[in-house]
């Protein structure tokens, strides 16, 4: 059973742009006729960021999009994020710039090969990272964010087998973090976390040997070994506020960088090297969402993202369970 019914054709809308039209204020402007709520993911290009009503992780966004009480919710994110919204928000339109913005875990964490591998564990506990289709999702039974993982996983019992998926270096990081060495986890990874490349970063920090290294869990273990502070996009970025240090190398999606650098205007903050000279530390996935786009779809009110009822409903659950057992997280 598909998830979500998605439009026809591109998967954006397609419209030529006046070039003296000043995008920002028309998005305001119809931002305010259509009483829609911008969300927007830290790995957004910069000129989405600054325009965004909230920006955050995928707790954060999770939390704004459950709490909102606007009628229409542009999700400036990827499709699994936009699909989390709608679940917790049957009644409200929820739009997204472009649904071909994916996402690499969950796109390698099929809903039918999913249900398949998991009649092996018929006794265990399935924990699902948000990276996950709302299928995923409903074959769960509670969801988490890198933020909240380890919190989550601490309060099921030790004698309660737990499934982990999609992200294997999250699961890997959880092993290590709550001490389950018998979690079992699906083999999925990031694109742009995987690439991190731990010989160019030890060359990296032999040029910056004052920089602090600081990483995202879906990283590779050998890459977090080097890190001194690990921590989802949002713990990340207030380390870096609070930090004594002055220089920071970071191993994750280059979008966080713009806040950081907005928060901290005198400290030093480097992308971590990918393993090719290509843009690997930005996600290609979250980069198909652009301000033209975005512009687009608040004036044509699409594409839209819808789900199946059965779905949403029984993806509603583990959304709701995470939501509970996080409220102590800040």
């Amino acid at each position: 059973m598909e998830a979500a019914v998605l439009e026809d054709g591109a998967g954006y809308v397609q419209e030529s742009i006046n070039p003296r039209l000043d995008l920002f204020s028309e998005i305001e402007r119809l931002k305010d006729e259509r009483n829609a709520v911008l969300l927007a993911h830290y790995y957004q290009e910069p000129e989405i960021q600054d325009i965004a009503d909230y920006i955050g992780d995928s707790l954060g966004l999770s939390r704004e999009a459950a709490d909102t009480d606007a009628d229409m919710i542009v999700f400036a994110g990827v499709h699994f994020m936009a699909e989390s919204a709608k679940i917790m928000n049957p009644a409200k339109k929820v739009i997204l710039p472009d649904l071909n913005a994916g996402c690499s875990l969950a796109d390698t964490c099929p809903a039918d090969e999913f249900e398949e591998w998991l009649q092996q564990y018929p006794d265990h506990e399935v924990v699902t990272y948000v990276n996950s289709s709302a299928a995923v999702k409903a074959l769960s039974d509670v969801t988490c964010t890198s933020s909240s993982a380890a919190h989550i996983i601490n309060q099921i019992p030790d004698d309660q087998p737990i499934v982990f998926a999609p992200d294997r270096n999250l699961g890997k990081y959880l092993k290590r973090e709550t001490g389950r060495d018998d979690m079992v986890l699906w083999d999925g990874v990031c694109i742009v976390h995987e690439t991190f490349n731990e010989q160019k970063l030890v060359r990296k920090q032999a040029r910056h040997p004052e920089a602090e290294i600081i990483a995202h869990p879906e990283c590779e273990e050998v890459v977090l070994d080097r890190a001194a502070f690990i921590g989802s996009t949002s713990q990340l970025r207030r380390h870096v506020g609070e930090s004594e240090s002055d220089s920071f190398i970071v191993a994750t999606e280059e979008g966080l960088l713009h806040q950081m650098r907005k928060d901290n205007p005198d400290k030093e903050l480097i992308p971590a090297p990918p393993d090719s000279g290509c843009n690997c530390n930005q996600c290609p996935h979250m980069r198909l969402n652009t301000i033209e786009k975005l512009y687009l779809c608040l004036k044509h009110e699409k594409p839209e993202v819808t789900l199946e009822p059965g779905i949403r409903e029984q993806a509603l659950q583990p959304i709701e369970r995470m939501m509970e057992m996080s409220q102590s997280i800040g």
